[in-house]
């Protein structure tokens, strides 16, 4: 497997955001058609990609906001050939494993939806240092309200990139305990959701 680097994301056209959310809604009816490469780079962008270069805590910004910028949310995106792991810098998917791990998403039709996009948070993005403004930042319960909101910040992104392309999204539950094996993840690192999107059946 290799690295897919992702074109420019397009940054004009689609519906107006309040068209989008005029027509944001969870549609299940997902089919199997590829999404185009220009398509998926921008879906990327909009969940949580880099939309400028500098912001708080000396990090670029991203087009959803985190507790104290920690972006501690990755997102790791099911292909029909194998696992990537979005990176918003340089914006390219990197790979993680071969095969064919959608089905690990969601059950039923859906599972040959063209993309699916778990969420992991990485606990140990939460800074501790001395210049932390937020002192509850290392609190574990504090912390799982923090990044399940940044969950749902990206999410909604997601949910309205599709409502502005004509596509269907579905914010689900997954296979967590499967996937903490098959995705080689950390004991830092935690399976939360999972979210498919494609052309409708």
């Amino acid at each position: 497997m290799e690295p897919i680097i992702l074109p420019e994301p397009a940054r004009k056209g689609g519906k107006s955001v309040l068209e989008a959310l005029q027509l944001r809604q969870t549609n299940r009816s997902i089919g199997s058609r590829e999404l185009p490469l220009q398509v998926l780079s921008t879906l990327l962008w909009a969940a949580f990609g880099v939309n400028r270069e500098k912001s708080s805590f000396h990090k670029p910004g991203r087009t959803a906001p985190s507790a104290s910028n920690s972006q501690e949310i990755d997102l790791y995106v099911a292909l029909k050939d194998g696992l990537y792991l979005y990176e918003a810098i340089p914006h390219q998917l990197t790979p993680v494993s071969a095969g064919d791990f959608r089905m690990m998403s969601v059950r039923g039709a859906a599972a040959s939806a063209p993309v699916s996009i778990f969420y992991v948070v990485d606990l140990l993005r939460y800074d501790l240092g001395p210049d932390q403004p937020d002192p509850r930042i290392g609190d574990p319960e504090v912390q799982k309200s923090y990044y399940y909101t940044d969950t749902g910040f990206i999410a909604q992104n997601v949910y309205l990139f599709a409502a502005s392309q004509g596509l269907a999204a579905w914010f689900h539950n997954c296979d967590r305990e499967n996937i903490v094996k098959e995705f080689n993840l950390h004991p830092d690192q935690r399976i939360l959701f999972a979210q498919t999107v494609g052309y409708l059946k």
